[in-house]
């Protein structure tokens, strides 16, 4: 696996630093940031996503909360 830094939370103490990695072999992002509350998961479950599709989360996958200050990092395509 090749990551690649991308970014951190703009003045964010040693221990609360939201952070971005690119994988460069795939282009998925890893992301660290804060894990969204039992209400905010509740609300993702009841607003649902695709029609048909299970709003439950499987065990594998989590929900965060991204701060918007950290859109600056993610990658865009060249066309953006």
């Amino acid at each position: 696996m090749a990551l690649r830094f991308i970014g951190i939370i703009p003045n964010s103490p040693d221990t609360d630093s939201p952070t971005i990695w690119l994988d460069d072999e795939t282009g998925d992002l890893l992301i660290q940031s804060y894990k969204a509350t039992e209400e905010e998961v509740q609300a993702c479950k009841e607003i649902g996503s695709v029609p048909g599709h299970s709003s439950d989360v499987p065990d594998h996958e989590t929900i965060i909360r991204l701060p918007k200050v950290m859109l600056q990092f993610i990658p865009r395509p060249d066309s953006e």
